[in-house]
């Protein structure tokens, strides 16, 4: 999902200066649906937008913004709500109830097939806002299980309301070559003549029934086009031909009053479907009834079944209620819904105080449907509202009663005397058996102690756990073992898991430590090592952590990978050869490349100037900052006195000079003389270096 969030470039947008795009939910083919924050009212809502182009017809403006107001003016409890519309850059939005938990996809994945009851009891809410919209003259279009959202209050929602409507001003002709709604549940003629009416909604939720119950749609192909064709061409057959339950031996069996239910709804001729939404509820609450009323065949039920129009003689009078769970059912996993401990308050049912389905002589009891034993999927604490029938109410069939139809009442009647008597002596087998079970309530994000209280008014204890958790708050139950809405023992315990938080680590000191035990210090603290980089440093030294990509004590996500930059030591410097250089020149050089200089012995050279370098320690080649280069420095040659030799032969002189270490060089002055020394050079007396020449000068 981020990375589809990073590659969208409205996510991060603010619509109107009011609506700030979180992240991508949805896309479709038409809109594409992002999580939003209302800044202006500091609440969550999702926002609808079209894609680039469709909205750059006139028409198509005007169709969304009359069919936007529409569905923003249906005020139902079961239909998502409609809040705001608006453009952005030529692209129309909505702004809609965001709605928190899973689709109806989810279930049929999860259950299909799925229980008759069950499944009628999921529907109701859908077919009655379906109804509602119907009566104020709106059509939804696009009925699949995934426009069917189950919140985490257990609230049953139907989403895109009016949108498809919308929609259908631009797209809905056969002659475009686009369909309206989802090709596995559109109707016949929208196929053919792209002519949608509230009897195309019925077609949806007839093959939405057949899915729920046989696991499988109706309509099959390998493209779309196959799929769309089967719609035209092929009934949808009883659902009963798909699933191995007998109806006439299981009160979740599919009866022939239901097979009409659904086949009626799903004709591939629209005339021969209810003609809107209101026919079909009243259709389902009497087939509900029935069912919860083990009623599993009724002739005159069934032929009621494929009734078009509304017949006021077999109006169901209970109110069609909101779908409401306690907190302490299953927000997420929805299997509380019409299954044991149901809180689905205000439909029809056995133990309802609306009045049944009456036993009359043309609806017969199966004698091998069981009784209600208390399986009705109700809580004692979630009683049905029961609204007053205005008039008094009708029962399934009102026909002439048969002989027959009179005797099979009697066996009827007979037989549930005797089931009342088999119950009463068998109470403690039916404990034993499913009676000891109860469902496991709802705990999410309660504190701990009113999770304790909540399982304990269930009957249960629990047993609470802590575990890390990225979603759920610190102090609050993540999730229960068993699941929310499963079976457990009365009496039994179950484990709550209490959230600590989303699980942090603070990232450890680096710089400095080695690189195994940098590496030893993030594993121990549940991270792990990223990219190692090398690097030189002047005082760290090689094989040691300079630095990390994350501060010390920053708190992140376990395997979090953190990088390190490892000293390779002192950067290299290429040394020269500084034999007979000044000394003094040269050790500023060195100081300033960052290396240390330090003066050796000094030593008298004939040949190197004092004050200059004789050797260095180490010698030319590759060293680094820091290192010490020591040098001999010349004291420059050994000074000797030059002898007197004044008068001296030469042969005498010369040798007096040499003896001291001098060079000698004679030089006539005079011819003819005394052949005597007069002077020297250097004077003698003077210093002159050793092995320096001196010469006489003979007059």
């Amino acid at each position: 999902m981020t990375s589809l969030n990073a590659a969208d470039p409205l996510v991060g947008r603010v619509l109107d200066d009011r609506y700030e795009l979180r992240r991508r939910l949805a896309r479709g083919g038409m809109a594409t649906v992002y999580v939003a924050e209302d800044r202006r009212l500091s609440r969550t809502v999702a926002v609808k937008v079209m894609h680039e182009g469709l909205g750059s017809d006139h028409d198509f403006i005007k169709r969304f913004e009359r069919e936007a107001k529409a569905a923003a003016q249906l005020n139902h409890p079961n239909i998502v709500a409609v809040f705001d519309k608006g453009f952005d850059h030529d692209r129309p939005y909505i702004v809609m109830e965001y709605v928190e938990g899973c689709t109806l996809r989810n279930v049929i994945t999860r259950e299909a097939p799925m229980d008759p009851l069950r499944t009628l009891d999921l529907m109701l809410p859908v077919v009655s806002a379906l109804a509602a919209a119907h009566d104020a003259g709106l059509m939804h279009l696009d009925i699949k299980p995934e426009n069917v959202l189950l919140s985490d209050r257990g609230q049953i929602k139907v989403a895109d309301f009016g949108l498809a409507r919308a929609v259908s001003g631009q797209t809905a002709t056969a002659s475009a070559g686009l369909l309206i709604g989802t090709v596995s549940y559109i109707a016949p003629e929208l196929v053919t003549q792209g002519k949608p009416s509230p009897r195309a909604d019925v077609y949806g939720v007839g093959v939405v029934l057949y899915e729920m119950l046989t696991g499988h749609k109706p309509h099959t192909g390998d493209s779309p086009i196959q799929v769309a064709y089967s719609h035209v061409h092929n009934q949808v057959p009883p659902p009963s031909q798909d699933v191995s339950t007998n109806w006439r031996n299981s009160r979740s069996g599919i009866p022939p009053y239901l097979d009409a239910l659904v086949t009626t709804a799903a004709a591939r001729m629209v005339d021969e479907r209810p003609m809107d939404a209101r026919v079909l509820l009243n259709h389902m609450l009497l087939a509900r009834e029935a069912l919860a009323s083990s009623v599993m065949d009724n002739a005159e039920l069934t032929a009621q079944m494929k009734a078009v129009r509304l017949d006021p003689s077999s109006l169901v009078t209970q109110q069609v209620p909101v779908f409401t769970a306690p907190t302490e059912l299953t927000p997420t996993d929805m299997g509380v819904l019409a299954g044991p401990g149901s809180a689905l308050r205000g439909l029809p049912s056995a133990r309802s105080s609306v009045s049944p389905v009456r036993l009359t002589a043309s609806t017969p009891l199966s004698p091998n449907a069981p009784l209600d034993t208390g399986d009705i999927p109700y809580h004692a604490d979630a009683a049905p509202e029961v609204v007053p029938p205005a008039v008094p109410p009708t029962p399934v069939a009102r026909h002439s009663i048969s002989q027959e139809s009179v005797h099979r009442r009697r066996r009827s009647v007979v037989l549930i005397l005797l089931l009342v008597l088999a119950l009463g002596l068998g109470g403690v087998g039916w404990w034993w058996g499913a009676g000891r079970w109860t469902t496991t309530p709802q705990l999410a994000h309660l504190t701990q102690s009113a999770a304790a209280d909540v399982a304990t008014k269930a009957g249960l204890k629990a047993n609470f756990t802590p575990e890390y958790s990225e979603d759920v708050p610190a102090g609050q139950v993540t999730r229960t073992n068993p699941s929310a809405g499963e079976r457990i023992l009365t009496g039994g315990t179950l484990e709550a898991y209490l959230s600590k938080g989303p699980e942090r680590y603070a990232v450890p000191v680096l710089a400095g430590a080695s690189l195994e035990a940098a590496t030893k210090a993030l594993t121990d603290t549940q991270l792990a090592v990223g990219t190692v980089t090398q690097s030189y440093h002047d005082t760290i030294g090689s094989g040691m952590v300079i630095s990390a990509s994350l501060d010390a004590g920053t708190l992140v996500k376990p395997g979090t990978k953190v990088d390190l930059v490892v000293s390779q030591g002192p950067a290299p410097i290429q040394l020269a050869d500084y034999t007979g250089k000044v000394f003094n020149d040269t050790k500023a050089q060195l100081e300033a490349a960052g290396l240390k200089v330090a003066q050796g012995d000094t030593q008298n050279s004939a040949t190197i100037p004092a004050g200059s370098i004789i050797s260095q320690n180490p010698g030319a080649g590759t060293v680094h900052k820091g290192d010490t280069i020591t040098f001999v420095v010349s004291k420059g040659p050994v000074m000797v006195t030059v002898p007197n030799v004044y008068l001296q032969s030469p042969s005498a002189a010369t040798a007096a000079l040499k003896k001291d270490g001098f060079q000698v060089e004679v030089k006539y002055v005079l011819t003819n003389g005394f052949n005597r020394v007069l002077t020297t050079s250097p004077a003698w007396g003077t210093q002159a270096p050793e092995g320096s020449t001196v010469t006489i000068n003979i007059a």
